[in-house]
């Protein structure tokens, strides 16, 4: 049973246009909690390593049906560092809402409830953290679950052209190609993608496209 007096830190709760996945576009709550054990060089939301909300499960469900959205997105950060993200995704989902979840592939997923779709990144070489990789997430993803791979150079997009090869990625769910803003042009990705024929979608994101780097959009 969920307890709805169990505590989370929370950097912030907002409405948006859900800006990557197979997800972009639609409007989506966005729950950001705080706290990371990674420190990628390409991180576009430090702001959340610290600080923050104490919140109880509760009062965060509350603050996510004001909004009156039906998606609603867990992210971080990495939300799974915090042990009641567990229980706020479960409570999300019986609640009824389509619920994803962002994480950074460095933690175990097997416990997150199977109604969630988990969006898993796989950290490449340049983003300074890919020994982290939890390669045994791997065969806990489903097809209704989503691979991320951001690229900051063509050294990143040789690994992941391999990763996606040799361990048959796009068999097992979706595989999301991103570029790095400022690092690597998505032209330039879209040429190679094409070029390989790799079973990948190329993604930008697109509330980058929209607002910039407007935070809490």
């Amino acid at each position: 049973m969920t307890d709805l007096s169990a505590t989370l830190r929370i950097t912030e709760i907002f409405h948006s246009l859900q800006g990557e996945s197979t997800r972009a576009g639609l409007p989506t709550v966005f729950v950001r909690l705080t706290g990371c054990p990674l420190r990628c060089a390409w991180c576009d939301t430090e702001y959340a390593f610290s600080g923050g909300e104490t919140m109880t499960l509760g009062d965060v469900m509350i603050e996510v049906a004001k909004h009156g959205a039906r998606h609603v997105c867990v992210t971080g950060g990495e939300p799974l560092a915090q042990k009641a993200c567990l229980q706020l995704l479960a409570a999300l989902c019986d609640a009824g809402y389509s619920v994803s979840l962002e994480t950074s592939g460095a933690l175990d997923i097997a416990q997150v409830d199977p109604r969630v779709s988990r969006i898993m990144d796989l950290k490449a070489p340049a983003s300074g953290e890919a020994d982290r990789n939890h390669w045994e997430n791997l065969a806990r993803l489903n097809e209704h679950d989503e691979l991320k791979i951001v690229l900051a150079d063509e050294h990143d997009y040789e690994w992941a052209r391999k990763t996606v090869r040799e361990r048959s990625l796009d068999t097992i769910c979706p595989v999301l190609l991103s570029p790095v803003a400022g690092k690597l042009d998505a032209g330039q990705l879209a040429e190679w993608v094409l070029r390989d024929r790799l079973p990948v979608r190329l993604q930008l994101q697109l509330h980058k496209l929209i607002w910039g780097a407007e935070r809490g959009r």
